[in-house]
């Protein structure tokens, strides 16, 4: 299994409306926080977010979070 592509120390602070997005586990997207398939040969694979409804959420830009694909905050300490 490879190791994940740290993308940014700081969540990705974003509005969303409501579906299901792919958030990116390998941090080697180009379209990130979300998964564009760069993943293939990783080991990696990305997270599913489901959201009923429009939101704010913050997710996961140094692909470390003991709650992906949300921010914990395990940025502060890398």
């Amino acid at each position: 299994m490879t190791e994940p592509v740290v993308t940014q120390k700081h969540p990705y602070a974003l509005e969303l409306e409501a579906g299901t997005y792919w958030w990116c586990a390998c941090g080697r997207s180009g379209s990130q926080p979300f998964c564009d398939g760069s993943h293939k040969g990783t080991g990696l694979a990305p997270v599913e977010l489901r959201l009923e409804e429009k939101t704010r959420v913050w997710l996961c830009g140094c692909r470390h979070s003991g709650r992906k694909p949300h921010c914990d905050g395990t940025h502060k300490s890398l």
